[in-house]
């Protein structure tokens, strides 16, 4: 795949989906792969069901044991309730009436949930080694023991310090999971939901004690071969030591400027090291179909020698606006994540209107915002960037005009685009009209480069895009839910009418995810929890 085909492939997934996924592609759901990935023979340590029921606050410090460690997998990724919903009598099949489901405490584009979570540990009641989290069990799987701190520092370029973490995680991404529904616009979707993970594990994370950063540039086939990935079907997204303590993080012109005066470490020489693992899995499909143009894709991202990584990455242009309007500064209300990732509820026809007060939006705006800081190998020393934005059409919010406007988290305001209400024009520009956007007071973007980070990153700078988007886009589900509210994240939507909404083309800018969102009502179902 060249250059321009690159270039092709991103567009036709941000403004012209019908290339990326044909209109009558039909998923074979008799034969759809499970939503968890399955191991067989091999050790595995199961975790207790008994998980804590609150988590409010940040404690002094971690405690790096298995037990902690299942509660913190758990709300990460676990599978939390069952669920199984009434539907209307003309949906009514014979033997039908009702659809099941197993949810997880983070949302997934179509339920599919792509990703896996692995985990590098050395903790004192468990044998060191690698590990896969078996969500469909709670569980760990072990693939690999020993220990890899030599390994994992040369495959993350010296960057970080082994002895400092009582361990790493890997975020990745089982391809066929969701390309048998999504077809190639499952790429898109692979890199929102893998950001949407990443932002649940940190808010978990600080609940635990733990201290995390996130590193999106390492040797990806070493990566992989470390955990026994097979690079046609699965591969690593995200990198995320782990510590119990508070540790000094170099920003990443720091950790450059110290990789400079050491050899450039290949992923060839790093492979050479360790034995490939060829470990048996459970995929429940039979035919497994190619997914090419995604796995083009993800080669031409992969980083095959640590004189690659780049920090930086260019914050986006304002957009031309009006004046901005001030929001109430107040302090974020703390709120129990346990509560909220247990009765995390995507509305779809469920939506209600209701009155939203200027102070309710101003608090979900700048928790949102205030979480959204994190440690990662991006950013330059001393600064937050912000390579993603957050706009949004807001309607009958007390205190503040009907339009458009872009947040600006620096200064905490609103920057008027465009006066009115633009609920309508949102509705028609919907590919997949399955939300009513009249129902809704509040209507959000997230914005992002156009260049998709191609200049800093090359391929693999589009793969960040979406994974910061995911992560923007969790804190938002949070701050709502802490709100009383419930976001519905869409890609069904013209990205062009909605740019042209907000006046992003002339910075350069792009919508990567709409987000409708405001009251709702639960629709009827039986719901049973799967904690102790």
């Amino acid at each position: 795949m060249g250059p321009m085909d690159i270039s092709e492939f991103l567009r036709d997934l941000h403004f012209d989906t019908d290339k990326a996924k044909p209109p009558d592609l039909e998923p074979d759901w008799e034969d759809a792969p499970l939503p968890y990935k399955l191991y067989r023979n091999l050790p595995y340590f199961p975790f207790t069901a008994d998980v804590p029921l609150t988590l409010i606050g940040r404690p002094e410090r971690g405690y790096a044991e298995s037990r902690s460690f299942g509660h913190f997998l758990w709300y990460a990724y676990g599978t939390s309730q069952s669920s199984r919903t009434a539907i209307p009598p003309e949906w009514e099949t014979e033997g039908l009436g009702s659809l099941a489901s197993y949810r997880r405490v983070v949302p997934s584009g179509g339920g599919l949930y792509p990703n896996e979570i692995y985990a590098y540990l050395k903790l004192a009641d468990l044998p060191e080694g690698i590990y896969h989290y078996d969500a469909g069990r709670h569980r760990l799987v072990m693939l690999r023991e020993g220990e890899f701190d030599a390994y994992l520092e040369q495959a993350l370029g010296g960057r970080w310090t082994a002895a400092d973490h009582f361990g790493a995680l890997f975020v990745s991404t089982v391809y066929w999971k969701n390309s048998f529904k999504y077809h190639d616009f499952s790429y898109r979707l692979q890199g929102l939901d893998a950001g949407v993970l990443i932002g649940q594990l940190l808010e978990v994370g600080t609940r635990f004690g733990y201290t995390a950063s996130v590193y999106y540039q390492y040797l990806d086939r070493a990566v992989n071969h470390l955990l026994g990935l097979q690079e046609k079907e699965e591969s690593v997204y995200a990198v995320i030591p782990l510590s119990d303590h508070s540790i000094e993080h170099p920003g990443p012109n720091e950790e450059n400027a110290a990789m400079a005066d050491r050899p450039s470490i290949t992923a060839e020489s790093l492979i050479r090291q360790l034995p490939a693992l060829q470990r048996e899995h459970y995929v429940k499909s039979r035919n497994v179909k190619e997914y090419p143009r995604v796995l083009r894709m993800n080669e031409a991202s992969l980083q095959h020698a640590t004189g690659a990584f780049r920090g930086g990455g260019n914050p986006p242009a304002a957009q031309a606006g009006g004046q901005p309007l001030p929001l109430p500064r107040s302090d974020p209300t703390p709120y129990d994540l346990a509560v909220l990732s247990r009765s995390r509820y995507s509305p779809e026809t469920d939506f209600v209107l209701k009155p939203v007060g200027k102070r309710q939006l101003s608090e979900i705006l700048r928790q949102t915002w205030i979480s959204f800081a994190y440690r990662n190998d991006l950013d330059r020393p001393g600064e937050r960037e912000t390579r993603v934005g957050l706009c949004g059409c807001f309607h009958g919010v007390e205190g503040i005009p009907d339009g458009a406007y872009r947040y600006d988290g620096a200064s905490h305001s609103l920057v008027p685009l465009r006066e009115g209400d633009h609920r309508a024009w949102l509705q028609y520009g919907l590919t997949f009209p399955n939300v009513n956007l009249s129902q809704t007071p509040l209507i959000f973007h997230v914005t992002g480069d156009r260049r998709h980070g191609q200049p800093e990153w090359g391929p693999r700078g589009y793969r960040i895009q979406q994974m910061e988007a995911g992560k923007l886009v969790q804190n938002l589900l949070l701050a709502l839910s802490s709100a009383g509210m419930a976001g519905r994240p869409l890609l069904g939507y013209e990205a062009e009418l909605s740019d042209d909404l907000y006046r992003l083309p002339a910075a350069g800018q792009t919508a990567l995810v709409q987000i409708p969102a405001g009251p709702y009502r639960y629709r009827s179902r039986y719901e049973g929890s799967l904690h102790g």
